[in-house]
């Protein structure tokens, strides 16, 4: 079995190799492709010292089975041809194709059997907000059908990438050094900061970021339940936080709910208030499942529950849903 990761010098594509290995993922031989800038740089797997090589329209994927690849949507949509055209399957982190009829759009937790229909040989991994919030949606749909929801999301730094990380950190130092900070990543200074805009907004005043939460929540869990979300950016590092509102069709009341989160597959719930025990982003950094706690009834609308969710946004959000992704084909492909 030979894996391919493009965008290997990426955030992502650093933690695709660290999943990979941790999960002792089953291939034979890696690749990695990269830009001109990565190009020639090595990373290790398993010991041994693997060189990335410039992407290209060549034949360098034939042979290849899966490519895990998270190089930004343009070069997504460059290169689908390129690394499809022999057979390989492209699991794909960026937005470029999600909402594509014949692309599956895919959490393993929610609808894994999605991913048996890829004609395209594409499947696209969702948007790090929508992975986590259905994780924990799925769970609760089993209950009662979900109608709508709404949700506050804090994202962390890491959604922007590394150099996004990086700046974060930077604005702190000059901060601290009464320096004035460098803005390049996002609209504002995001050190002591929130900003209530990501992505570009939209004619109905939602940003895009905050659309992909409506449009990809509906195709992964095949329903019409609305998503209406504000999405916004905060001085944390690398685990996004949600704040969601659900509302069902019927009452459904904090021990249901609770149960349904401990029995579903990729959720922990940390949910003791008493004990002051939640999911908080610094403590949940690195982790893979998704989070939840403060489950509590809607003191307005007795068809409602709140809850707090957390996931890291470079693990569950991005690099371990691809590759769990990969896993599932391998064990249930027919």
């Amino acid at each position: 079995m030979i894996l391919a990761v493009v965008g290997a010098s990426g955030a992502v594509g650093q933690e695709f190799l660290r999943i990979l290995e941790e999960h002792r993922f089953p291939c034979d031989e890696l690749l990695l492709f990269g830009s001109a800038r990565s190009a020639g740089q090595t990373r290790t797997f398993r010991g041994k010292e693997i060189t990335i090589k410039l992407l290209q329209h060549n034949d360098d994927f034939k042979g290849v089975d899966i490519a895990l690849v998270s190089a930004g949507g343009s070069v997504s949509k460059e290169f689908a041809q390129t690394i499809t055209k022999h057979g390989t399957l492209m699991i794909d982190n960026s937005s470029c194709f999600r909402m594509d009829e014949d692309v599956p759009l895919v959490v393993p937790e929610v609808n894994a059997e999605d991913a048996l229909n890829a004609p395209r040989r594409i499947i696209a991994n969702p948007n790090c907000t929508t992975i986590q919030m259905v994780v924990a949606l799925a769970a609760l749909e089993k209950v009662a059908h979900i109608r709508r929801v709404r949700v506050a999301t804090y994202q962390s730094a890491s959604g922007a990438g590394a150099t996004a990380m990086a700046e974060l950190e930077a604005q702190h130092a000059s901060l601290a050094n009464n320096q004035e900070p460098k803005v390049e990543k996002f609209a504002y200074q995001l050190a002591y900061n929130v900003i209530p805009h990501i992505d570009v907004f939209t004619d109905n005043g939602y940003t895009k970021e905050e659309m992909k939460m409506f449009n990809e929540t509906r195709k992964i869990m095949h329903s019409d339940i609305k998503v209406s979300a504000t999405c916004v950016r905060v001085p944390v590092m690398r685990a996004h936080s949600e704040a969601i509102w659900v509302e069902f069709d019927r009452p459904v009341s904090v021990t249901e709910a609770r149960k349904a989160f401990e029995q579903a597959p990729g959720v922990v719930v940390m949910d003791n208030p008493t004990e002051k025990e939640y999911p908080m982003p610094l403590f949940i950094a690195h982790k893979e499942p998704v989070y939840v706690g403060r489950i509590r009834e809607d003191v307005t609308d007795e068809n409602c529950l709140s809850f707090w969710c957390v996931a890291d946004q470079i693990k569950k959000g991005a690099a371990l849903n691809a590759v769990q992704i990969a896993e599932w084909l391998l064990k249930n492909k027919k």
